[in-house]
């Protein structure tokens, strides 16, 4: 309780209102201040629910904190999920979980505070417009810590959250984390050759010939979206989904129905990128529409061609990018192999509060080197990218 501001916890995102929800920072494209986050809207993280994707059952209970004011009104939230396991987050704290229990601890439940099996930045600490930000986020940064008390739990984190948020958990004591991704920045680029221009020679012919080789054996791409997301679509694409998945995951994250939910309820937000070959398609790229960005989530293929991952996942998502006028691509976790493609290092931040104080101040510890390790890795990184000198695209921190 803060003033007359109330904080509880919904543990089923679709008992929320999708209209409070949408006067959300970032949730809905009739947002002001932040630019839509496809991730946070109302149809996405209910269709994770609806589906069974991110239920009890699958170790993701709905944990979402609410701040309401004394008439009820929802003014702040932030996502959240008691978690039995660590599965499907992309910023590993397995070493964490084993250590604290080999020393007789229970690092499980958790609570992870983010978009299940998307591991992408953006508000993590959501204020409805017309209210104070900044305040509004500190209560809700130490609404969360209470909440991680009051269970009696290890530990809340707080993953994939937006750089001018930080200050709002550290201010609330939070141990900060940081890890590196590789985004497309458009720099103003009239196309993909306008962009290629700005390359070293070597690199420049290198890309080309890669996307001409991609498409040798008879291949054609097909970009869609809105209507053109029937269900035999995403039937094409689960089965896509399913074999990559199945080798990468062992077991996928998402349900069928979790591709008929979002192609139902925000079909102008999803861009498919499928590649075709005689007739049929064979490999496919999901990407989510943001206010000013496109974010890349997963592929899959049943046929293997040269550099077609290549293609379907990072060329054609500059193209989709620019022809939209889109600030960047967000390709997901991982790959330095994305940085010969155009993509440059970027910082990504999480946020930690560990209840254990021994376990805090070791946690503390290791992090501080570790964010040493990223920060040198991603100059290192920034260094070595494929532009020409004196037109290196600015990196992102």
């Amino acid at each position: 309780m803060t003033g007359n501001l109330t904080i509880r916890i919904e543990k089923s995102f679709c008992a929320i209102s999708p209209a409070s929800w949408s006067r959300l920072s970032g949730t809905s494209k009739s947002s002001s201040e932040t630019p839509y986050n496809p991730f946070l809207s109302h149809a996405y993280l209910s269709a994770l629910e609806e589906s069974g994707s991110a239920t009890a059952k699958t170790g993701w209970l709905g944990h979402h904190l609410l701040l309401e004011d004394d008439k009820g009104t929802l003014i702040g939230a932030v996502p959240g999920y008691l978690k039995s396991h660590s599965q499907g987050e992309y910023v590993f704290d397995h070493g964490w979980a084993d250590a604290f229990e080999r020393a007789g601890g229970r690092y499980y439940p958790k609570l992870q505070c983010t978009v299940p099996f998307t591991p992408a930045s953006g508000p993590r600490l959501l204020v409805c417009e017309g209210y104070d930000r900044d305040s509004t986020e500190l209560t809700l940064a130490a609404g969360l810590q209470e909440v991680t008390r009051q269970l009696g739990i290890s530990s809340a984190h707080v993953t994939f959250i937006a750089e001018d948020q930080i200050a709002a958990f550290e201010e609330a004591d939070y141990l900060h984390r940081t890890d590196k991704q590789f985004h497309f920045i458009n720099d103003g680029y009239e196309n993909h050759d306008a962009f290629l221009e700005t390359l070293a020679s070597r690199k420049r012919k290198a890309l080309k010939k890669e996307r001409r080789a991609a498409v040798e054996n008879g291949i054609s791409i097909d970009w869609l979206t809105g209507k053109d997301l029937t269900e035999d679509i995403w039937d094409q694409f689960f089965e896509f989904y399913m074999d990559t998945g199945g080798r990468k995951w062992g077991r996928p994250y998402l349900t069928r129905k979790f591709y008929s939910l979002i192609g139902e309820r925000m079909p102008e937000d999803i861009l498919l990128v499928m590649a075709k070959r005689e007739g049929k398609y064979v490999a496919g790229a999901i990407n989510f529409i943001g206010g000013d960005a496109l974010y890349g989530r997963h592929w899959g293929c049943i046929e293997d061609h040269p550099f077609l991952h290549f293609e379907v996942c990072y060329h054609q998502a500059i193209d989709f990018a620019l022809a939209r006028g889109l600030k960047r691509v967000e390709a997901g976790a991982q790959g330095e192999h994305k940085l010969a493609r155009g993509y440059l290092p970027v910082t990504t931040h999480s946020m930690h509060y560990i209840a254990h104080a021994g376990l805090r101040r070791a946690i503390a510890d290791y992090l501080e080197h570790e964010r040493q390790d990223v920060e040198q890795m991603t100059e290192y990184l920034a260094e070595h990218s494929p532009f020409r000198k004196g037109e290196r695209q600015q990196e992102q921190d």
